[in-house]
């Protein structure tokens, strides 16, 4: 099984939450570019303010490896018209994916138009510039009903608005920033996954957080996912877990 064909390996933290400088934290996202290359990873998940000199990185390398970026993160409490501009701002410097956390303290609330509005504005932006979307919805947030019901509310919406073109909108499992109590897990889980595919209809999957290690991801896999999100990604193709946050 070819799983760097399902990767995308991410690096998010900001300097501050690592503790390096910027110009170490841009050498940081060019070496998870550069593994990228090496071992033929689908694509490299990373803050929006490195899109443009990624690309060109990519670019200068004669490289087909995808850059996708955050939106909204991690929190997804900005308005509709904030993540529309840091979608134009990323699709500007080239990003070829835009990963939305989608407002789920507002469908929580029961708000679900504001949710609603935001998924269909924001996903017809990308689709009208050809960009893939996937809307994070944080499983660790939201109980098992919940994320049965924002899945399926996700896949009637995208079904509704833009028929035909489903597999270009993913709906992803979390952030890896969530912060959760008594050691819970933040990210993907086989169970969470599990009902998220039950739900999704037409829309891929993509698990994020949590997958560590190959026989994690060929699980994943076989359950249906068609990305993966992982800080760990050359650790996981060694064959070699990973503590890694993400």
């Amino acid at each position: 099984m070819e799983i760097n064909k399902y990767l995308d390996s991410t690096y998010l933290k900001t300097s501050e939450q690592s503790g390096l400088s910027e110009k170490e934290t841009l050498e940081t996202v060019l070496s998870l570019v550069d593994e990228a290359i090496a071992n033929n990873i689908f694509a490299v998940m990373i803050r929006p303010d490195y899109v443009k000199q990624v690309k060109e990185y990519i670019s200068d390398k004669t490289a087909d490896v995808k850059v996708g970026t955050v939106i909204g993160f991690h929190e997804g409490t900005n308005s509709t018209e904030a993540k529309l501009g840091e979608a134009r701002k990323a699709i500007d410097d080239g990003v070829d994916e835009l990963d939305f956390v989608i407002n789920y303290e507002a469908y929580k609330k029961g708000q679900l138009d504001l949710v609603e509005d935001e998924v269909v504005q924001c996903t017809r932006f990308c689709l009208d510039h050809n960009k893939v979307a996937k809307w994070i919805i944080e499983i660790a947030a939201l109980t098992d009903a919940q994320v049965a019901e924002i899945t399926a509310l996700i896949a009637k919406w995208i079904t509704e608005n833009f028929p035909g073109k489903e597999d270009q909108v993913f709906v992803k499992s979390s952030t890896g920033f969530y912060v959760t109590e008594g050691g819970k897990p933040n990210g993907a889980t086989f169970e969470g996954i599990k009902i998220m595919l039950d739900h999704a209809g037409k829309l891929p999957v993509k698990a994020a957080g949590g997958v560590r290690s190959p026989d994690d991801a060929e699980k994943m896999i076989s359950l249906g996912v068609k990305r993966i999100g992982t800080s760990s990604a050359l650790a996981l193709l060694k064959n070699s877990g990973s503590s890694a946050g993400y």
